[in-house]
């Protein structure tokens, strides 16, 4: 990410607020919490913290998304790539602070399902509409209005999802995007790296790297 002169970007310093919730075991809590719901999805990750594979986000990332939703109150959540629901969980856990709900589209009819039971044995598919759909179709059909998207699927479609959320996405909203890479070479690897070239060229959006985490997720605020 680009720094100059010791300032942050923008948007970076909309984010920094976030990183003012603490960690244990690398899962966040707040003084705001809802009560059993945060027991059941602790105990949850915690038990799990082990477990997971097929193609999820590293946890420290799941904190990131978590923390971008509630530091934003965003309510009303798009996630383009299920997996098993470790990304979902941290969306929709920060969603049960906002009052919102997300929506989350999966390919995988395997995969669908076991995120579909990590959702209710952490306590959180009543804020969960879990779509077991192809998203080159279902994320054009979709009516939003949405304040965060979450993209984590074939990176090669990642240009062609955010033009089809771009409208229905509010001035004020985010779209993050996983395993989006700046590098010497050029940007990115796959199709991020033209995605990510593609959202850095529109006006209305203020796009950056994050630091911290896994070093690829990608936010671009939307800006007007």
């Amino acid at each position: 990410m680009e720094m100059m002169k010791g300032k942050f970007p923008r948007s970076l310093r909309i984010f920094l607020p976030a990183f003012l919730v603490l960690s244990l075991h690398g899962i966040p809590m707040t003084q705001e919490t809802s009560g059993t719901i945060d027991e059941k999805v602790r105990a949850f990750l915690v038990r799990m913290a082990h477990g997971w594979r097929d193609m999820n986000v590293p946890e420290a990332d799941g904190e990131m998304l978590y923390n971008i939703v509630l530091s934003h109150k965003y309510t009303r959540a798009l996630e383009i790539g299920t997996s098993t629901g470790l990304s979902g969980i941290y969306i929709a856990w920060a969603l049960s602070k906002t009052g919102g709900k997300l929506v989350t589209i999966e390919i995988d009819e395997a995969r669908h399902a076991e995120a579909a039971r990590n959702f209710r044995q952490a306590g959180l598919d009543g804020l969960i509409d879990a779509r077991l759909a192809d998203a080159h179709d279902l994320v054009k059909k979709l009516p939003g209005p949405f304040d965060f998207v979450f993209i984590d699927a074939d990176k090669d479609w990642y240009t062609n999802y955010a033009k089809d959320v771009i409208p229905k996405l509010e001035a004020g909203g985010c779209i993050a995007a996983h395993n989006v890479y700046e590098s010497r070479g050029g940007w990115g690897r796959g199709g991020t790296g033209s995605y990510y070239e593609f959202m850095k060229s529109l006006p209305e959006f203020d796009t950056n790297i994050l630091p911290g985490g896994s070093g690829s997720l990608s936010v671009s605020y939307k800006i007007k």
